[in-house]
């Protein structure tokens, strides 16, 4: 899964350097799957219920699960780009969001609290803890912001499956959810909203958009339970 994760977190980062106005988010995919396949590497993305491409890349109200395309990316967007990566059997996921140009210091606050609300999540993710305190650590991190957080998707267990148990809830209670053992591996992925946590999916069946049309942004690591603590394994 290190490697995996090593992978997807050079992926992501290339993709980085590429974000600009006028590039269009099929533009963005084509690079993922040839840097992915390059680095023998499979993208996981590909075919997972159907879903035909490489990358989810998600701008401005739509949260998750935007399929690339023709759409050119514009100067005051914000994108976010989601990529899961799976290496000899074993799966990593990883998401982040970026402004594209000038955007607003709201907009700016979002994406930087929604990247600080997934460390948060990360430091809950403790042996001895439970699920459910992850959860209840981002929503309280958002709580001040009154962003919406959003509720219909969450994190979760990843390993030979890019989706696996447990469920990892951006919101919840303390004490609550299954115990953090050592050799549990996660995804955590915070999607914070400016306005509701309420959204809806458009009528391809995949992306999921805001319901109110405000600006979203998303973050995702996985993590691995080692003896030593909470490991990274998708951060580069």
């Amino acid at each position: 899964m290190r490697r995996a994760g090593k992978i997807v977190g050079e992926v992501l980062l290339r993709l980085e350097e590429e974000l600009k106005p006028g590039i269009t988010t099929g533009d963005l995919d084509r690079l993922a799957e040839e840097l992915i396949r390059k680095a023998g590497a499979v993208p996981t993305f590909i075919g997972y219920q159907g879903y035909p491409k490489s990358l989810c890349t998600s701008i401005n109200e739509e949260v998750v699960h935007g399929i690339p395309g023709p759409k050119v990316i514009n100067d005051g967007d914000i994108i976010g780009i989601d990529c899961a990566v799976t290496f000899e059997g074993y799966v990593a996921d990883h998401a982040k969001s970026f402004a594209v140009g000038a955007v607003s210091k709201e907009e700016t606050d979002l994406i930087d609290r929604t990247r600080q609300a997934l460390m948060t999540g990360i430091e809950a993710f403790q042996l001895g803890n439970r699920i459910g305190d992850i959860g209840a650590a981002i929503e309280s991190f958002a709580t001040p912001y009154e962003y919406g957080v959003v509720r219909d998707f969450v994190g979760h267990g990843i390993g030979r499956k890019m989706h696996e148990e447990p469920q990892v809830p951006n919101f919840g209670r303390p004490g609550t959810g299954a115990r953090i053992k050592t050799g549990m591996v996660i995804a955590i992925e915070p999607m914070f909203n400016l306005g509701t946590h309420e959204v809806e999916v458009l009528q391809d069946g995949w992306t999921v958009v805001t319901k109110d049309g405000k600006k979203a942004a998303h973050f995702e690591h996985t993590i691995a339970m080692t003896e030593k603590g909470p490991e990274i394994i998708t951060k580069i």
